[in-house]
Formats: structure tokens, sequence, C-alpha cells
């Protein structure tokens, strides 16, 4: 990502993301941290097929290439998935079964002609109900009725479905146990070992230390540090978070 900048969707002269630029490189995870307004969530947003912001400028480079991402649907076509922090409002579809959820982001691979093959379906969602350890009755339960943590993991297998080369995970461990989430970083380890790329984004500042290969602070939209963990302390995070002009 170079030179990123976003302004914002309805205060036009406001820049939410301010001339950032970062690098992920495979079987990578990239840690994003600042304080509330840093800018991360909207940076990771308007990556992901401008889902974010307006004007948006900066060119996206991916295995060298210039690509240009201006929907969602480009975004997962290039192998790009975004697990939102958001998971009731804009990750799941509560009222619905965690076999319909699983496969959302990647209708085309269980329908043929515009028609979904439910037990293409059913057999998909149950594969990442026993891969993910996810905790249910079954799929054909709401994903509304599971916890926080398998909610969490109902929404990771949807990404995952879509077999994504760069994975941005936006908090994604927050409001749930410490059980579930010694198991999403299991998994964040297992997808490194595959060569995946992740970008994580986190409040947490064990979590970002505990899991990063190297961290990019965040300050009022702008890019104000980048340390590689050997560096990394919780004193110098904090410091490159609160840097103003």
């Amino acid at each position: 990502v170079r030179d990123w900048v976003v302004y914002h969707p309805l205060y036009s002269d406001r820049k939410v993301v301010d001339h950032v630029s970062l690098h992920v490189n495979k079987g990578e995870v990239v840690g994003i941290c600042g304080l509330m307004g840093a800018g991360r969530t909207e940076l990771a947003m308007s990556i992901f097929g401008k889902s974010y912001g307006t004007n948006i400028s900066g060119q996206l480079y991916i295995e060298g290439k210039e690509v240009h991402l201006n929907t969602v649907h480009d975004a997962i076509s290039h192998k790009i998935a975004y697990v939102t922090e958001d998971r009731k409002g804009n990750g799941l579809i509560l009222s619905n079964p965690i076999r319909v959820n699983t496969t959302l982001a990647n209708m085309g691979a269980v329908s043929s002609h515009g028609v979904i093959d439910k037990d293409k379906e059913y057999m998909v969602a149950v594969e990442y109900k026993d891969k993910l350890k996810t905790k249910c009755p079954g799929v054909e339960q709401n994903a509304g009725n599971l916890s926080g943590g398998n909610q969490q993991k109902v929404l990771l297998a949807k990404w995952m479905f879509t077999e994504p080369d760069v994975l941005i995970l936006d908090e994604p461990t927050r409001g749930i146990d410490v059980g579930a989430k010694s198991e999403i970083y299991t998994l964040m380890n297992n997808l490194v070992k595959q060569g995946k790329s992740i970008i994580m984004i986190s409040s947490e500042l064990t979590e970002v230390l505990r899991m990063s290969d190297r961290i990019l602070i965040m300050c009022e939209g702008r890019k104000t540090g980048e340390i590689s963990i050997e560096e990394a302390t919780q004193e110098k995070i904090m410091h490159a978070a609160t840097l103003r002009d």
C-alpha cells in the first residue's frame, strides 16, 4: 500500500487516512495499533474494495503488480479478506444458520447457474465447523444463538472459505473468552505457516506484541511508527501512538 489517502464519507474535507504506506510479506503478521480515532479500521476497510471513505487515492500492489480494487468483489477476487470488528452488525446474519453464513462470501463455490447446492453448502459448513472446532449442536443452528467466540469462528470460516492470500483481521478476539482467544491465535499461526499474510488491527498491546512480526503505529490518520517485534515495547508503541504534529 503506497501513499494511501482517505477522506471521511460524510465530512468530505476531513482526512481520516493521511498518506499511509505499508507492506506485508508472505507468511507475516503485521500488527496495526493506535488509540481510538487513529484511522486503523478506516485504512483496512478502504483497502478492502473501498468499502469505507471517499476521494481515496494511493496505489495498491499485489506481488509487485498494481491492482485497482474498486469494489468488495474486486478485493475478494484478488484473494483479500476483511474480518470486521463488528461481527454482529456487519459480519454475520445472526438470524440465519451457520450453514448460510459460512458460504456468504463465496456463493459461487456452492452454486451452479445461480442455484445454491444445499448439500454442498452443508458439507462446507460442517468441514469448517470441524476445522475451527466451533461448538454448536449443528450447522443448522442460527449464528445468533452462539457464544461470542463461536460467532467469531463462523465469521473466520466465512472468510477462510474464500481462500484468501491476505487476511485483514480487525479486533479478531474482541469480546471472546480466553479459550477461544487461544484457538484463534493457533489458527492465525497455522495460516501464516501456509504462507498467508495477515494484517491484524488490535487495541490490546499484549495481543499485538504476542502475534506480530512487525508493528505499525498510527495516530490521527498518520503512520507515526513502524517497529520490528525484536525492538517493540509497550512504551515505544504508546509513545508513537500519541505523536501529534
